[in-house]
């Protein structure tokens, strides 16, 4: 049974990007392994993945002194357990799987890029950046960027040749589980509940983000729209699900002032399920500066929610202008506002968007799909290893 190491820099990522991969993996005849640095979300996700869970402890700053000894603690892992496959997600995660896999002579080494923080970073520290991000894709045996834009992005800035990365199916880390994310998979009086306890009212319109409350994910234009759109339109409320994250890429004050005063402004923290607040929404807005491949605009379609989006990778794959939802430019508060006014002008647009949500993302991104694609990307690199096959999937588990 060939050893099958998953890393990612907090248990968060474990959790988030590659929910239900590895009890699939294992009824394929993986035995896998998750690696992390800990966090809250460490004794969820063992129970969640069904899988031992190895504490490696990595920061998301650039830290060389701690970084090494993250290298080093995780490739004495590999010396112990002797992994065929090393398969890493996030930056940090990347470099120091990638190469303490190849200093183990770990044989298959596998990165998936789900967004590059570089992207907006620039000087001195964009360098060094890039240079770990050649470092890693030197050691991987192949890289997968989850979206063809980050694809063209990684080939363009010569940080490997073309013949090592490969996009798996239309795109994703992980598809989405979309019998999971529907209306019918949700108790109906959940959703009142929920609605009476944020303080919604059956005529408001509401705007849904989700994620990290940052300065990258467009929240100041987010905000600034929102209120200027309030001076047009009663009954609407912005409804923001994520935790507010001011030590690495903080909000301005004056952003931070309008959410905790606006009484039309939700905040509720971090959610662990998110699919009440995608039920009792009517749009998602969604304006961030970088992504990978972001599992939000698919839960939202999931949702027949139609979505606002800039004009960045993976987004602008997801969401395909005027058929399920609006592309506007990155950074761009009044192109902003003007989609999620004609959201709610436009009554046979927003009709139409909603109708083709769902049905494209179905279509394109269905879990089950991915996961199976990802094991013959598993299977291929053990065969051209000349090591064994793990067992072929049986018509039950396709």
């Amino acid at each position: 049974m060939p050893k099958l190491f998953r890393i990612t820099t907090v248990p968060l990522s474990l959790q988030k990007l590659i929910t239900g991969q590895l009890p699939y993996m294992r009824s394929k005849g993986f035995e896998p392994l998750m690696i992390s640095a800990n966090g809250p979300e460490a004794k969820a996700v063992v129970e969640e993945q069904e899988c031992e869970h190895v504490l490696v402890p990595m920061t998301r700053k650039i830290t060389p002194i701690q970084d090494l000894k993250a290298l080093w603690q995780f490739y004495r892992l590999c010396v112990k357990h002797k992994p065929e496959i090393v398969h890493s997600h996030t930056p940090k995660a990347g470099i120091i799987g990638m190469l303490g896999g190849m200093l183990a002579r770990v044989p298959v080494r596998l990165h998936t890029v789900a967004g590059l923080p570089l992207m907006e970073t620039s000087g001195v520290t964009r360098r060094i950046l890039n240079a770990v991000e050649k470092l890693t894709y030197a050691c991987a045996t192949k890289v997968y960027p989850n979206s063809t834009v980050l694809k063209d992005f990684i080939l363009q800035s010569g940080f490997c040749s073309p013949e090592k990365v490969k996009v798996i199916g239309n795109g994703s880390s992980n598809g989405i589980n979309t019998q999971f994310f529907s209306t019918e998979a949700l108790e109906q009086s959940q959703v009142q509940q929920l609605r009476q306890e944020v303080g919604i009212q059956p005529e408001d319109f509401v705007f849904l983000f989700i994620g990290r409350l940052v300065k990258d994910k467009g929240i100041r234009e987010l905000v600034s729209a929102f209120k200027a759109l309030q001076t047009r339109h009663k009954y609407l409320k912005l409804l923001l699900v994520g935790p507010l994250e001011q030590d690495l890429d903080p909000l301005p004050l004056e952003t931070l002032q309008e959410i905790e005063q606006n009484a039309s402004i939700l905040t509720v923290g971090y959610q662990n399920e998110v699919r009440p607040y995608l039920a009792l929404s009517h749009a998602l807005a969604f304006p961030s500066y970088r992504e990978g491949f972001p599992n939000v605009p698919m839960q939202a379609g999931c949702f027949e929610l139609p979505s606002i989006v800039t004009d960045i990778n993976g987004c602008n794959e997801i969401i395909v202008e005027g058929e399920n939802g609006l592309i506007i430019p990155p950074k761009n508060e009044q192109k902003l506002l003007e989609a999620m006014e004609r959201l709610l002008t436009d009554k046979v647009l927003y009709l139409h968007l909603k109708a083709n949500a769902r049905r494209m993302i179905v279509e394109r991104y269905d879990q089950q799909h991915f996961w199976e694609l990802l094991y013959q990307e598993y299977q291929e690199h053990l065969q051209k290893k000349g090591l064994f096959n793990v067992k072929k999937p049986s018509t039950t588990e396709a």
